[in-house]
C-alpha cells in the first residue's frame, strides 16, 4: 500500500511538473538566409533553469563551457562606434572561442545582439574548422517576436520555418538567424509581466553553480560575466539584479548609454547625486524625458551599484587597446574573486581559469603578484593540471612560486600521469600492449578483477617499455629495493627481489621521472625544463637520445617521428 501511495505520489509529482515547466524542441530554417539551422527549446517562464541547462548539454550536446559571456545592453538600433564594433568582432569572438565559452543574447535583430552576431556570422565564413565554432544562445520573450504565431503553433521535434524581417521599428523584432540556439520564452498568463529577464538571470545563476568539464575533472565552476555594451535607463535594474546573484561585470567605457554614466560615477561614487545623474541622463538619453522621482530612483539604483566595485571592471578600449578582450575578462573574474582576500584558497579557481585559458601572463600579473603567501599543497591540484595540459610555463611559474616537486611527485601521482597520456601517442600503443601482456599472466588475472578500481596503466608497466629501449640501464625503476620483496638465497649471497611500490611513497627522483615521463610523450620543451632541473643531465640526456631514437623507428606518423629526430639531446650531454 506504501508502495503505491509512493507511486501515486511520484505520478502526481511528475504529472505537475510537466504542467508547471513544459518545453518542445526543434530546429528554426532561416528562410533565404542562406543559414544552416538554429536549435530552439520554447519554455514557460516558470520552467527550472535546471532543465534548461540539461537540455543544452544532453539534447543539445553542447560541451559544458569555462565561460559564459552575457552580453548586456542598448536594445534598439543605434550608430555603433568603429571601436566598438571591431572589440565585438574580434576582441569578444576570439575571447569565446579560446575558452569554449557560450554567449548569451536578447536573440533579436536589433540593437547590440544585431551587431555582435553579425560578428559571429563573419567568423563562422572566414573559418573553416568545425571547432572554431562560437556558440551563441539568444534568449527572448515570444511577446517581443516578430512571427510569433508560426512559433507558437510548434510540435515538438519540428523543424519550422522562418522569414526574418531586415527593417522592422519595433516593438517586434525578427529573431536573429545567426544565432546557433534560441531559448523562447512563452507566459503562463496573458497579463502575467514579461518575466524573461528572470528566467535568463536564473539560468545564468544556475550555471555559475555548476562545474566546468575542463581536463575532464569538473574542478571549477563555471564563470559568468555579463558584459555591458551602452544600455538604455532600464539596463540599470538589470545590473542590479545581477549583481544580487553576485555576477561579475565588465562594462565598456566609452559604449554610451548607461555605460559611460557608470564610467562618469564609478572613480568618485560621492558624485553621485540627484543632480548630477540627472545631467548624465539628459546627455545621454537626449531624446527622453524624466520625472523627478525617476531621478531620484536612478540614483539610488546608481548607488547600490556603485557599492558592488569589486564586482565592477571598467575598461575603454578606445583609449586602452593594449590588451585583448579576452585578458580584460579574466582580470573582471581575478577582481570578482579576490575581494580584499589574501588567502590563496580565493585565487585558485581563477588559478584554474588561467590555466584552462593558458595565459600565464595574467597568472603573473594578476595572482602571483606578491600580494598572497603561497604554499607547495595550494599548488597541487593546478600542477597537475599543468603537467597534464603540457603547460611547461605554468610548471615552472608553479616551482618558482612554492610548489615544492619533491613533496608533490609521490609514485601515485606519477602513475595517474601516465594514464593521462593521450591514446593518439605512441606511449599509449607500447603501454597498452604491455598491459594487455598482464593479463595473460597470474598476477595479471588478479589485476583483472582489480580494474574497475586501478588505473588503466601502472608504473610496472613502464618501466617494462623503459627496459625496452634502455635494457639494464634502467633497472629496479618504480619497483622497491627496500622493502616488501622476496628473498632469493644461493650459496654466496642472498638478495632481495623487486617487491610492490609503495604508491604513497614521494619519488626519491622527481626530476628524473618526470623528464623520462614527457620525454616518451615527445614533449620537448617540457622535458628540457625537468632536464635542467635535475641532477643526472649527461645520463638523463644520453637515457633520452637512446629512448627517442628508438621510438622514432616505431612512430608510424612521418611528422612525429621527425620531430623525435630533431631533438637534440645529445647537445645536452656534452
Amino acid at each position: 500500500m506504501e508502495e503505491m501511495e509512493t507511486k501515486l505520489c511520484s505520478s502526481k509529482n511528475e504529472e505537475a511538473f510537466e504542467r508547471e515547466a513544459p518545453y518542445c524542441m526543434g530546429e528554426i530554417d532561416f528562410t533565404a538566409s542562406g543559414k544552416k539551422r538554429g536549435k530552439f527549446i520554447k519554455v514557460l517562464s516558470t520552467i527550472h533553469p535546471e532543465v534548461i541547462f540539461e537540455v543544452m548539454l544532453n539534447k543539445w550536446k553542447l560541451p559544458a563551457p569555462n565561460l559564459v559571456v552575457s552580453l548586456v545592453g542598448e536594445e534598439e538600433n543605434f550608430q555603433m562606434k568603429p571601436w566598438l564594433r571591431d572589440t565585438l568582432k574580434k576582441g569578444l569572438i576570439k575571447a569565446a572561442q579560446s575558452t569554449d565559452a557560450w554567449i548569451f543574447t536578447s536573440a533579436l535583430r536589433v540593437g547590440i545582439t544585431r551587431h555582435l552576431v553579425q560578428a559571429v556570422r563573419d567568423h563562422a565564413l572566414a573559418s573553416t574548422s568545425s571547432r572554431a565554432r562560437v556558440v551563441a544562445v539568444g534568449i527572448t520573450s515570444l511577446r517581443r517576436t516578430q512571427h510569433r504565431e508560426i512559433l507558437d503553433n510548434t510540435k515538438n521535434e519540428s523543424l519550422v520555418h522562418y522569414q526574418s524581417d531586415e527593417n522592422i521599428q519595433g516593438p517586434l523584432y525578427s529573431l536573429d538567424h545567426n544565432h546557433s540556439h534560441f531559448i523562447l520564452v512563452d507566459h503562463v498568463t496573458l497579463d502575467e509581466p514579461d518575466r524573461t529577464t528572470k528566467l535568463r538571470l536564473n539560468l545564468e545563476k544556475h550555471i555559475s553553480e555548476q562545474r566546468t568539464g575542463y581536463g575532464g575533472t569538473g574542478s571549477i565552476e563555471i564563470p559568468v560575466l555579463c558584459l555591458l555594451v551602452n544600455g538604455g535607463p532600464g539596463t540599470l535594474q538589470r545590473i542590479c539584479s545581477g549583481l544580487e546573484n553576485s555576477a561579475p561585470w565588465l562594462i565598456l567605457e566609452g559604449s554610451g548609454g548607461t555605460s559611460d554614466i557608470l564610467a562618469a560615477f564609478m572613480n568618485d561614487p560621492q558624485l553621485i547625486t540627484p543632480e548630477t545623474v540627472e545631467k548624465q541622463f539628459k546627455e545621454k538619453f537626449p531624446a527622453e524625458s524624466f520625472l523627478w522621482k525617476d531621478i531620484l530612483h536612478w540614483t539610488a539604483t546608481i548607488q547600490t551599484i556603485i557599492s558592488h566595485q569589486h564586482l565592477l571592471t571598467l575598461h575603454n578600449f578606445e583609449q586602452d587597446s593594449s590588451e585583448e578582450l579576452d585578458t580584460v575578462i579574466l582580470k573582471a573574474l581575478v577582481k570578482a574573486c579576490k575581494s580584499h582576500s589574501q588567502e590563496a584558497q580565493e585565487y585558485l579557481d581563477e588559478l584554474k581559469l588561467a590555466v584552462a585559458w593558458n595565459r600565464v601572463d595574467i597568472a603573473k600579473s594578476e595572482i602571483f603578484n606578491g600580494n598572497v603567501e603561497w604554499k607547495s599543497c595550494d599548488l597541487e591540484e593546478v600542477m597537475m593540471d599543468a603537467l597534464v595540459n603540457d603547460k611547461p610555463e605554468f610548471v615552472k611559474l608553479f616551482i618558482d612560486n612554492g610548489a615544492n616537486m619533491a613533496e608533490f611527485l609521490t609514485y601515485s601521482r606519477l602513475q595517474r600521469l601516465y594514464c593521462s597520456i593521450s591514446q593518439k601517442c605512441l606511449l599509449y600503443e607500447l603501454l597498452l600492449k604491455k598491459h594487455e601482456e598482464s593479463k595473460l599472466t597470474l598476477a595479471g588475472q588478479q589485476l583483472k578483477k582489480q580494474q574497475e578500481v586501478c588505473p588503466l596503466f601502472t608504473l610496472s608497466e613502464v618501466s617494462r617499455v623503459l627496459k625496452d629501449f634502455l635494457h639494464d640501464a634502467c633497472k629496479g625503476f618504480y619497483q622497491d629495493l627496500r622493502q616488501g620483496g622476496k628473498k632469493k638465497t644461493d650459496k654466496k649471497n642472498t638478495k632481495r627481489l623487486p617487491g610492490p611500490l609503495d604508491m604513497n611513497q614521494k619519488s626519491e627522483n622527481p626530476w628524473r621521472d618526470l623528464f623520462v615521463w614527457a620525454v616518451l610523450q615527445n614533449r620537448h620543451k617540457m622535458a628540457n625544463y625537468f632536464w635542467a632541473m635535475g641532477q643526472e643531465g649527461v645520463a638523463s640526456a644520453l637515457a633520452a637520445c637512446k629512448i627517442l631514437k628508438e621510438m622514432s623507428r616505431l612512430e608510424t606518423e612521418t611528422e612525429v617521428a621527425h620531430i623525435m629526430k630533431e631533438a637534440k639531446y645529445e647537445q645536452l650531454a656534452v
